[in-house]
C-alpha cells in the first residue's frame, strides 16, 4: 500500500480539493481526514512536556518527618513490627 500525505486547508465552500496525487486515474484509494487540534493561546496544559528532567539524588531515602503535612503520625510499614 503506498501512502501520500499532504497537509491542506478547507476551503471557504468546504471542499478540498487535492492536484497532483500519484496514483492512476481509476485506481481505489482511501481517504481519510485528520484536523489539527486546536492549540489554545493561554497556559500550556502541560508545561514541562518534553523538558529534561534531572534527579540529584534519585536513591536516598524520603525523610518520614517531612510528609507529615496533614498532622497524622504516618507509619513507614504498619505490616511491620519491631522485634525487641
Amino acid at each position: 500500500m503506498q501512502t501520500y500525505r499532504i497537509e491542506t486547508t478547507v476551503a471557504p465552500n468546504r471542499e478540498l480539493t487535492i492536484r497532483g496525487i500519484p496514483f492512476s486515474p481509476g485506481e481505489r484509494v482511501e481517504v481519510i481526514i485528520l484536523n489539527y487540534p486546536r492549540q489554545s493561546r493561554g497556559s500550556q496544559r502541560y508545561p514541562l512536556h518534553g523538558k529534561p528532567v534531572c534527579y540529584s539524588r534519585p536513591f536516598d531515602s524520603v525523610a518520614v518527618d517531612e510528609w507529615q503535612a496533614s498532622g497524622e503520625k504516618i507509619v513507614p510499614y504498619p505490616h511491620v513490627t519491631t522485634v525487641r
